[in-house]
C-alpha cells in the first residue's frame, strides 16, 4: 500500500503567527460573527483584536473572515480551521490539565516492591486506598525480598518498597510504619501447640525455618538475636526467601519459625500460630524510597501510607 507523503514542515515565521492566544482570539470572533462582541469577551480593545486576527491572516496566508458584509462572515479558510482551533484548544487545556495533575502527583505510575510478610498486613489496606484516592495513577506490584529491594531502588526499578527490617544504606530514607509482635508458626501436631502461649527458650530443641542472613542486618538477624538472649542458637533446618515458603515448610512438620503476628491471617492447613510467653518481641516494616526522589506521585503514596498507619506504629512496649 502506498503511503501517502509527509507534509512539508511549515516556516517557522508561519508557526510563530499561529499562536494558542491568536487562536483563541479567532475562536472568540468566529463564534460571535462580530469583532466587538467578541472584544467583550475576550476583555481587550476591539483596535487590538482586530489586529491581532490581521497579523494570524497575515501568519497563515489566507483570509479568514469576509468583512465586506453588515455581518462578518468566516471564508472557506475560516471554515477549515475552525474545527480544527477548537481541538487545540480542547487539545492545549487537557494538556495542561495532565500537567498539573502531574505535578500534584495526580498521574502518572509508581512501582512498588514488597516484602511477602507485608501482605498479611497493611498493604490490602494501603493499595485499596491509593488506587481509591489515586485513580489515574498506574499502581505496579513488585514482590521481593529485602535485599532485592535495596538493589531495585538504587537502581531506580522501582520508586518505593516495603521492606522487613529496614535498608541500611545512606542513599536511602527508611520509615517505619508499622510494628506488631512476633509469633511461632509451628506444626499442629507439635505438643507445644498444645499450649496457649509458648516460651522462646522452649523452642531450643525444635528446627528452624529462617531466612536469609544478608543482607544485614537483617530479619533472620532479629531472630537469631532473640534466639540468643534466650540462651540458645537455633538449628536452622532450611533457609527460605519467602514467608509464604516458610509456612508451607513448617505445614509438613520441616520446622518452626518466628513470623509477623499478622501472618497468622494465611490459615495453612498443618500450621498452628502461638504468642511467645512473657517479653513481646516484635518486628518492624519499614517504608524506604531513595533520598533524591522529588516525585510528586511518591510523594502522595508515602503521604497516604503514614496517614493509614500512624495508629499502627506503636511506642516501643506498649
Amino acid at each position: 500500500m502506498k503511503r501517502s507523503p509527509m507534509p512539508e514542515p511549515l516556516p517557522r515565521a508561519v508557526l510563530s503567527g499561529v499562536d494558542v492566544r491568536r487562536l483563541r482570539y479567532f475562536l472568540a470572533v468566529a463564534e460571535e460573527l462580530h469583532f466587538g462582541r467578541a472584544a467583550e469577551r475576550l476583555y481587550i480593545a476591539q483596535p487590538a483584536l482586530s489586529r491581532q486576527i490581521a497579523s494570524l491572516e497575515n501568519a497563515i496566508g489566507a483570509l479568514l473572515f469576509d468583512r465586506s458584509r453588515s455581518v462578518i462572515q468566516l471564508t472557506p479558510a475560516g471554515e477549515a480551521l475552525l474545527p480544527r482551533a477548537r481541538d487545540i484548544q480542547a487539545r492545549v487545556a487537557d494538556a495542561v490539565r495532565v500537567a498539573r495533575r502531574a505535578a500534584e502527583g495526580l498521574v502518572g505510575v509508581i512501582q512498588v516492591g514488597f516484602v511477602g510478610s507485608a501482605t498479611f498486613s497493611i498493604l490490602p489496606g494501603v493499595f485499596n486506598a491509593y488506587r481509591e484516592q489515586y485513580p489515574e495513577v498506574e499502581l505496579v506490584l513488585h514482590a521481593m525480598n529485602t535485599a532485592e529491594l535495596r538493589v531495585a531502588l538504587r537502581d531506580r526499578s522501582i520508586d518505593v518498597a516495603f521492606a522487613r527490617p529496614g535498608i541500611q544504606d545512606p542513599d536511602i530514607v527508611s520509615e517505619v510504619v508499622q510494628r506488631e509482635p512476633l509469633i511461632v508458626a509451628l506444626p499442629d501436631t507439635d505438643v507445644l501447640a498444645e499450649q496457649s502461649h509458648i516460651a522462646l527458650a522452649d523452642l531450643a530443641v525444635r528446627p528452624f525455618i529462617l531466612y536469609p542472613r544478608q543482607p544485614r542486618p537483617s530479619f533472620a538477624d532479629h531472630v537469631l538475636d532473640l534466639c540468643r538472649a534466650e540462651g540458645f542458637t537455633p538449628e536452622i533446618a532450611q533457609e527460605t526467601l519467602e514467608i509464604q515458603t516458610a509456612l508451607s515448610l513448617v505445614s509438613v512438620g520441616a520446622g518452626v519459625s518466628l513470623v509477623p503476628e499478622s501472618t497468622s491471617e494465611a490459615q495453612l492447613h498443618g500450621v498452628a500460630y502461638r504468642p511467645l510467653l512473657g517479653e513481646e518481641r516484635e518486628t518492624q516494616l519499614s517504608l524506604a524510597y531513595l533520598r533524591d526522589n522529588r516525585s510528586s506521585v511518591l510523594g502522595g503514596f508515602c503521604a497516604l501510607v503514614r496517614e493509614r498507619t500512624r495508629s499502627q506504629i506503636r511506642p516501643r512496649g506498649s
